[in-house]
Formats: C-alpha cells, structure tokens, sequence
C-alpha cells in the first residue's frame, strides 16, 4: 500500500505538470479555429447583406444605412460594422466602429484572414470584405468581431484539462491500488493479464463487461461517467446541428439504433379513396400530417391510424398493414377500424364536440354525454391493442398524437410499463377553470400523466396544464423542473414548438412565382395587376374565417379604392360534417361571402372568391406563391402551421403574412402584421398596409421568418422530442434498481 501512495502522488503531480503545459498550447489553437470560423462567419453576413446594401446605396439613403447596420449589431458576437465607397470617401459606420478603422486605412486591415485589435472590452477581429458596385468599384465591407468570449472559453477549456487530468490521475491510481492489492493477495494471474492488455483497460474500451467481478462495479462506473459527458456534449452541440431528414435519421441511428418508433394519431397520412373502378390517394389537410409526415419518411416506424378511406380496406395485407408513400415506401401505416357507433361517440362526440370547444376559446358551448365517454374509452383501449401488437419490443418509443388519445398513454403503461411514451397535443390547452367543466377530467388528467414526455406548442399551455394537475388531482408537481409525479411514474412537461419540412418539396417550388401569379388570375378571370389575398383553413370556427369576411368588408368601407382591385381567395376544406356546429358555420360562412360579394358587386371582380373544397398541397403553394398576402385569423390555435407554409413557399421573398395574436405562430413570427381577428378596423388597416407594402420592407420581413422557420423546422420538432427520449431511456437504465447490469 505504501508502494501505491509512493507511486500515486508522482503521478498526480506529473499530470498537474501537463496540464499546465499543454493549456496555453489548447488557447493558440482554439484562436486559430475562432478565427478561422469569424472569418467564415464575416463572409456569409457579407453575401447575406449585400443586396439590401447595394439597394439603399442606389437610394442614396445614408440615414438607413446607419440604422440597418446598428440593426446588425444587435448579434452579441457583430461588434460593428462600416461601409467605404472609396478610400477618399466618407465611412458609413454603425454606432460601435473603433475610431481607428477609416477609409483611408482599410489597406493595414485587408488580408485573406481578419486581423485581431485590442480593445478596453478584450480583442477585436477586423475582417475587411469587396463591396463593389457599378457605382462604387472600390467599395469595402468592414466587419469587427467581439472575441472577448473566447477568454471566458479558453478558463472553461483549462478548467476542463485540469480536471480531466486530475480525473485521469484517480483512475490510474484507484487502478494501481487495486492492482497492488491484489498482487497483495496473490492474484498475479490478473496482474499479468493486464500487462498483457487483456484485463480491465481493454474490456472497457472494447465496451463490454470485466470478466473478473472485482471490477464490475470499476466498468460500470466509468461506463456511466463517459455515457453522461456525452449526452452532456451532444446538449451543448444541439443548436449546432443542421436539422434535415438526414441529420434526424443520423441522430436516430447514434441515440436510439434499433429502437421501436411508433406513431399514433386518428387522421392517417394517406387515404385509399373509391373513384368508381379506380382507387385514388388522397393526403389530408391536416397540419399533424403535414408536421409528421417526413418525420415518418425519417426513421421507418409504424404509424396507427384510423382507416376511414373508402378503399383503405382493400389495400391492405392480412395485418392491417400498407406501405407508404405509394411512390416510394419507408414506413407503415396500421389501420384501426371503427364502427360508426365508436366514430360518432368518440370522434364526432367527445373529441369534437367536447375537448375542441372545451380548449379553444372560440365562445361555442362544449357538449359532453356519457355515451360519448364510454366509446372515447373504448376507442382508446382499441388503439392501446395495436400498439401492444405492433410492438417488436418490451420497451417501445410511442409517440401519440393529439386530444383523441388523452387517456392511450396511460393504457400503454399498463401493458407496456418499460415503453418511453410521448404524447403531444396539438391544440390549446385551458387554464384550470375552464378544463373544470370536463365531467371526466380527473380521468383524462391521469390518463395523460402515463406518458413519459407531455408536449405543447408554447410555454403558456405548458403552464396551464400544470396548473390543472396541481388543482384537480393528488400528484407532486415539480415547477423548477416542470414535471408531475403521479403514480410513481415521473412525466415531463415540455414545449415543443411545431414546424414544417425544409426546405419544402421541390415539385412544391418548381413552378416560378411570375407564372403562379399568371396562371392563377388566369382561372379566376382576374386582371394581370389585380391584388390577391390568400387564407387556407379547415373550415372550422376555430379559424375566425367570418371574422376575416367582416375585415375584408371593412376594407373596402375604409378604403373604396381597392373595391375591384382586390380579390380574396379563401379555400376552406370540408371537416367535420356529421357535427351541427359545423354544418351550420358552413351556412354562415356561404351566406356571408355571398351578401359581401352581392354588396360590391357591378364594380369588377367579386372581392371574396369561396371555394370548398379539397386541394392538393401543391395547389395550395401555387396559391400562395400568387398571393399578394396571406391572412391567418384563428380565434385560438396551438400553432397554425398555414403561416408557415406561406413563408415557406415565398422563396422570391415576397408578400405579407398577416396573423392572428391568439395563434403560436405569432410568437414565433413576429415579422408578419399581428393582429386581434375580433378587430375588423385593425385587421382592416393591416391589409391595407399589406397591399402597400414597399417592396423592400416585404423582403427585410420575409427574410427573417424563413430564416426562423428553416432553422427551427419540424426535424428539430422531432429530433428535440426523440433526444430528450433517449436521455430518458438512459437514465432510467443508470438508475435501474433491479439488479440487473447497465447496457
């Protein structure tokens, strides 16, 4: 034991020694690679500004320049930024430039790569950029860096290099002491077989368990410290990586190889439907479609769907089951049956006549019967059956989807306790009080709490759902960490903003925007000038259509001279038809769009065009690749996805997204015209300032929401979800009481 000590404290020291050699070696290279990734930075924010730059040069509009490039500046790493015509010439420079950088002395900073400048706040990088113009065939770009944050990187990288030495010391001393013990004891068979790099260091860097069972316990404490630095590294790499299909099926193959993915949602992604001797297929207007679609195309799971195409029977095998997409399979969908009893009672009945009206402020009365109850339970229990069948493993990852299946996670747990369970609902979620008038809410609360993940589109019903659970049923909220304990089993409570696929279906963008907004006016006999106006919905009352009917009439009162000039296309596909509330908005909304066309009619074309009916998505893109403006006027929607297919589909960087403030969207794009649907005068005043909207100021907005949209797309939806799910799996292997050993 003394030969040990003798030997360890040496060690410890040497190490130390390293450490402090190689740090200053680690910050000479993390400079060079700092720089390096600047210099790259400098050139895509050059290429990035320098249309709009050249632009406002032509304008001659100095004054904006400034602003546009203190707007800039507003990025915390973008130090500031100037602009040289000539070296003669006066700089335009944002607030911050260093005094000593002028035009007359851009040559000192100018090279391939930037140059560093000391400052007061810590080292600067310069980098010097051609800005040429017909006009200014001279013009430079200067763009200044703030590297003051890699000081704070280069004490966290030294902290890490002496703790990793440090940590490296106790291994290798806990591994000579326990070495020296055994030679102790006799077991000279062990020492030389690590000599030999047989024993302990080469199982464990072969990943697999000590044959000897002393160092069991060693193997698997390390094992779990590497497992934890890498989930730890990944979290931190998580705004890094470029979310694409790609990128999604790398992650599931790294984080969950071999897992059992299964989605569960009512709507299937394709229909089989009977068009006389023909079978057609059909995609539904849905946004959870439209948002889980490619994540399915992704990873090759299973999805259970209700089959409710007329022809969905006779396309699949023995099992329920049918490859998809037609043109190409990479998944399957397994299709439940319902009778029309269990489709009226829990489709038509609880879900929509009850939860939608119940969740969405929309001042239309929810309806809950027991019969309803019994066959939503019911229902639920079918689905629960399929997951069971369609499981290949005891521990599945199920994602469910949506207010149809509130009690289904629960109903899993019980037969599948070891299944990771995410469960997502796509819709509002309402504060205590109002979720109070559910007669079955304790229910519908615990049915829910089976579910390992519970998701929501903003923080805000993350909040209220909480709030619920802390009032109506005996269950230990966490509010620092958002989770419930119910059960014994822990769920937790996340926002999980929505998205859509990018970028978007080539066949979606390949016809050009001029011969959209041609062939458009074309079929409905419109002037090649004419303005348009685009709103795509679900004809729900929900979507705050007749509210949208009330501003466009309001505008043509306010503002006589669009009377004529301005069209609007509403397509508004049939839902819900078996539903009185539904048939009768349906009324409604004909009967308006009439009177208002009857109003203004004799004095060109009719300002309100209604076509119900079902469109194809690439339909849809060529509307809004043809519009002059998109209105979204939900009265309360969890995210509404049609804002973001608009910016989308708007790769020329043209129209204007007018949104309702009660969707998720708005807090997402803040770009677009927000407004308040029930305000027919300020939704008005919005579409009025649509359609007079620079085209300068169109391009600076839709820029910036398809900057947002693309980073933030549903890939990054999915990835979040599934590596948040991992880590789950994770843990609760390290924290596996049953004896049995971490895998």
């Amino acid at each position: 034991m003394k030969l040990s000590l003798r030997f360890v404290l040496p060690l410890i020291l040497v190490l130390a020694a390293i450490a402090y050699i190689v740090a200053p070696l680690v910050d000479q290279l993390t400079l060079r690679w700092f720089m390096r990734d600047l210099d790259m930075r400098s050139s895509l924010i050059a290429n990035t500004i320098q249309q709009p730059l050249l632009d406002l040069l032509e304008a001659d509009r100095k004054s904006r320049i400034v602003d546009f490039f203190n707007n800039i500046t507003k990025d915390e790493r973008l130090y500031a930024i100037g602009y040289c015509a000539s070296p003669a010439g006066k700089e335009l420079v944002s607030r911050s430039l260093p005094s000593v950088i002028h035009c007359a002395n851009l040559d000192r900073w100018a090279g391939s790569n930037g140059h560093l400048l000391p400052s007061a706040q810590g080292p600067l990088l310069v980098s010097v950029l051609p800005m040429t113009s017909s006009a200014a065939p001279e013009g430079r770009l200067v763009l200044v860096h703030d590297m003051s944050f890699i000081t704070h990187r280069s004490e966290e990288t030294k902290r890490y290099l002496f703790y990793f030495f440090m940590g490296l010391a106790l291994v290798i001393s806990l591994i000579t002491v326990i070495v020296a013990q055994l030679s102790w004891r006799g077991w000279m068979s062990g020492v030389r077989s690590l000599l030999r790099g047989e024993g302990l260091l080469w199982q464990l860097a072969a990943g697999v368990q000590p044959s000897m069972p002393e160092f069991k316990p060693i193997a698997r404490d390390l094992q779990r410290l590497v497992r934890e630095l890498e989930a730890e590294t990944r979290a931190r790499d998580e705004d890094q990586i470029t979310w694409s299909p790609e990128s999604l099926r790398s992650i599931l193959h790294s984080e969950l190889r071999g897992e059992d993915i299964i989605v569960v949602s009512n709507r299937e992604p394709y229909l089989h439907q009977r068009a006389g001797e023909r079978i057609e297929i059909q995609r539904p207007a849905s946004g959870l479609v439209t948002a889980l679609e490619p994540i399915m195309r992704a990873c090759s799971g299973t999805w259970i769907a209700h089959g409710s195409g007329t022809a969905d029977r006779e396309v699949v095998d023995k099992h329920d089951r049918v490859a998809v997409p037609p043109e190409k399979p990479a998944y399957q969908i397994r299709r439940v049956w319902l009778s029309q009893e269990e489709e009226a009672g829990y489709y038509y009945g609880f879900s929509n006549e009850g939860l939608w009206p119940l969740c969405h402020i929309a001042h239309v009365r929810p309806t809950f019967r027991t019969s309803d109850w019994d066959q939503y339970v019911a229902v639920n229990r079918k689905f629960a059956k399929a997951v069971v069948t369609e499981s290949r493993t005891k521990n599945p990852i199920v994602l469910v989807q949506d207010y149809h299946f509130a009690l289904l996670p629960k109903m899993i747990r019980d037969e599948l306790p070891d299944a990771t369970i995410i469960a997502f609902w796509h819709i509002p979620w309402p504060n205590p009080e109002s979720f109070a008038i559910c007669p079955w809410r304790d229910q519908v609360l615990e049915g829910l709490l089976g579910s390992s993940i519970l998701g929501f589109h903003t923080q805000f019903h993350c909040n209220n759902f909480v709030d619920t659970v802390d009032r109506f049923i005996e269950a230990r909220v966490d509010r620092e960490s958002f989770t419930v304990s119910f059960g014994g089993k822990l769920t937790a409570v996340r926002r999980y903003p929505i998205s859509i696929a990018w970028p978007p279906e080539a066949e979606m963008l390949q016809k050009p925007v001029p011969d959209c907004r041609s062939s458009i006016r074309q079929m409905l006999n419109l002037p090649a000038a004419h303005k348009l106006g685009i709103g795509v919905d679900r004809l729900d009352y929900t979507k705050g259509i007749m509210e949208r009917f009330r501003a466009i009439e309001r505008l043509l009162e306010l503002n006589p001279e669009w009377i004529g000039q301005f069209t609007f296309v509403q397509v508004a596909a049939p839902t819900r038809s078996g539903i009185e509330e539904y048939r009768h908005h349906e009324t409604q909304v004909r009967e308006m769009a009439i009177r208002i066309n009857a109003r203004f009619d004799g004095k060109g074309p009719p300002p309100i065009v209604l076509k119900v009916e079902y469109h194809e998505p690439r339909e849809i893109y060529e509307y809004f690749r043809a519009a002059d403006l998109c209105f979204v006027s939900s009265l309360h929607d969890g995210m509404n996805l049609v804002a973001k297919e608009f910016v989308a589909a708007r790769d020329d960087n043209r129209g204007v997204l007018i949104l309702s403030q009660f969707t998720g969207a708005a807090r997402e794009l803040p770009e677009a015209l927000i407004v308040n649907p029930y305000d027919a005068d300020q939704c008005a005043a919005a579409m009025h300032i649509a359609l007079t909207m620079p085209t300068e100021e169109q391009r600076d907005r839709m820029r910036l929401m398809r900057g947002l949209v693309a980073e933030f797309n549903v890939f990054r939806w999915a990835g979040r979800m599934l590596l948040d799910a991992a880590a789950m799996r994770r843990r609760s292997r390290l924290i596996d009481k049953t004896g049995r050993e971490v895998t």
